[in-house]
């Protein structure tokens, strides 16, 4: 059982996740791939992201 002091935390770097994977998405990139990468790397995939141009829609 996790202790009363780490939930916080825990339900935080959740939310980053899901708020990267929303980010990823409008930049055309998969949400689901980069919803793991964040609950992976957290922060630092958040930073990548936002560094990332968007991917251009595709024509064909």
């Amino acid at each position: 059982m996790l202790a009363e002091g780490h939930a916080p935390w825990f339900v935080g770097w959740g939310t980053l996740a899901l708020i990267n994977a929303g980010l990823a998405q409008g930049k055309n990139r998969s949400g689901l791939l980069w919803f793991v990468l964040s609950l992976l790397f957290g922060p630092f995939a958040t930073l990548v992201l936002v560094l990332l141009p968007k991917v251009r829609d595709r024509i064909f």
